[in-house]
């Protein structure tokens, strides 16, 4: 794993996560943990309503804690309500926790190659649908990532286990002298709360 990420992970204030959020978290720590006992893969797809910011967040924190915990048969996807495009900001703010993130094609709607170690896998990131073909078909959990997913999507096909863990959007702060610094403090967050669910892991 790169250095750069291992020295953020090492300063993630996870101490900070508070009992209620703990509470939020315990059914994905379920999940992953079944899915692991019985040796089955464990399929995670993060969804949001534009697949732009929080599910791409919370997908490569969560495969990222998946490979520094050691925790075998992760994958981890996102998908939104709607298509739209992967925000310039989380390639900025990832880029800054140490992620290598390479550009491999241009359009309205980029594809990144979003790299946590020089010998794995990149984690693909785009924008699309939570029933894209990218995406699993069955055996996953739905993560729902912002309420606005949660509420307009009742049913998700194929999902095994629907789990809402929303968070504030930081496109609120679009545009604001506080832009990068919100950003950043959703990364963490993110990053603190995947790295406490797979540190549950046994």
């Amino acid at each position: 794993m790169h250095q750069k990420i291992k020295e953020t992970i090492a300063n993630l204030e996870v101490g900070k996560i508070t009992a209620d959020r703990k509470g939020i978290l315990q059914p994905l720590i379920q999940f992953i943990q079944e899915k692991r006992n019985i040796g089955a893969p464990i399929q995670l797809n993060f969804i949001c309503t534009h697949n732009s910011r929080r599910s791409h967040l919370t997908q490569i924190w969560a495969q990222t804690m998946a490979a520094y915990f050691k925790v075998r048969d992760v994958q981890c996807y996102s998908g939104g309500t709607a298509t739209t495009a992967m925000f310039p900001k989380v390639v900025e703010t990832l880029k800054g926790s140490g992620f290598e993130i390479y550009k491999i094609s241009e359009a309205k709607n980029p594809i990144y190659a979003i790299h946590f170690d020089d010998n794995s896998h990149p984690i693909i990131g785009f924008s699309k649908k939570y029933d894209d073909e990218f995406n699993p078909k069955s055996a996953f959990a739905a993560v729902m990532t912002c309420s606005q997913a949660d509420d307009g999507c009742p049913f998700i096909l194929g999902a095994e286990k629907r789990i809402p863990i929303t968070y504030e959007d930081p496109k609120l702060f679009d545009g604001k002298e506080n832009q990068s610094e919100k950003y950043k403090e959703r990364s963490l967050q993110i990053a603190s709360e995947m790295f406490y669910v797979f540190s549950q892991i046994v």
